[in-house]
């Protein structure tokens, strides 16, 4: 079973965090910290009598954003010890999933926080630490879903986490985009533009995003024939969700829904050419 310790800055946010990990059968303790210092307070005395000790943590459920360090800072204060406890983010910002899957997270998970979701990454930390409480989720908790939210397949032992997304052709017009086990198909029409994070691309469509581990430039090679253009080094566009085309004071931009893209130079004459061509049919 795990001893937890869970920080958020936002008591009303902590206090529900707590409340459902105690909740969770495979938690034997879920302690509470309000802000950063208190929680390396905490990680430091665990650190000192070691996992198996009797103050030991076996997963901090961090916060990002808090006042002082932020939950990214502690992740990286951490990675610098020899046996420190697993990491999983709970956050309302999904920005920083490829920055906390770099500092080996086992989970991402958004806020608001779901019952059913807190399971999956319960049940990812016991898989991790090896512990048979894996196999037994809290009987209230369904299957995980697939939010908006970084996650991945099983996690190795070496404690590294698995990527946050998988991406496969289910067929010519999908993708296939597997989160804790439960696939979702997100048909490439409704990708509206996609957005380069290092090695990953965000998927944009109406109704979220998706992180997947895949360059922007092979999404660029893939899908140019359904309209997508190169618009900038951090931008692939669907033609045909372009709303505006903005000219200002030499530089160029578009809109796509609510969101005004950059549009290099580079890359402004051909995207200018492109829709003039779709204009006139």
């Amino acid at each position: 079973m795990l001893r937890v310790l869970a920080v958020d800055d936002e008591k009303p946010l902590l206090e529900e965090l707590l409340y459902l990990l105690r909740s969770d059968p495979r938690v034997l303790s879920a302690e509470g910290a309000s802000d950063a210092t208190q929680a390396l307070r905490r990680i430091t005395r665990a650190l000192e009598t070691g996992p198996e000790g009797p103050d030991g943590i076996d997963v901090v459920f961090l916060d990002i954003h808090m006042a002082g360090l932020t939950g990214l800072d502690i992740a990286r204060l951490l990675a610098g010890f020899a046996r420190p406890p697993l990491i999983v983010f709970v956050t309302a910002h999904e920005g920083f999933a490829v920055q906390a899957f770099d500092l080996k997270a086992v989970d991402y998970v958004l806020k608001p926080v779901r019952p059913e979701r807190l399971a999956e990454a319960v049940r990812r930390a016991c898989a991790q630490l090896g512990r048979t409480a894996a196999a037994q989720p809290p009987e209230s908790a369904g299957p995980p879903t697939a939010p908006v939210a970084p996650a991945g397949p099983g996690v190795p032992p070496q404690r590294r986490p698995a990527p946050e997304v998988t991406i496969a052709d289910r067929t010519a017009d999908q993708i296939a985009v597997e989160l804790g086990g439960v696939t979702r198909f997100v048909a490439i029409a409704d990708i509206a533009y996609v957005e380069a994070q290092g090695d990953y691309a965000r998927l944009h469509t109406d109704e979220g995003s998706h992180l997947v581990r895949i360059p922007l430039s092979t999404l660029e090679e893939r899908w140019a024939a359904r309209g997508f253009v190169r618009i900038h080094r951090r931008h692939l566009v669907a033609l045909g969700r372009i709303d505006e085309l903005r000219l200002d004071a030499g530089t160029t931009s578009v809109r796509v829904g609510s969101a005004e893209l950059q549009v290099s130079r580079r890359h402004s004459r051909q995207l200018r050419d492109l829709l003039m061509r779709q204009a006139t049919g």
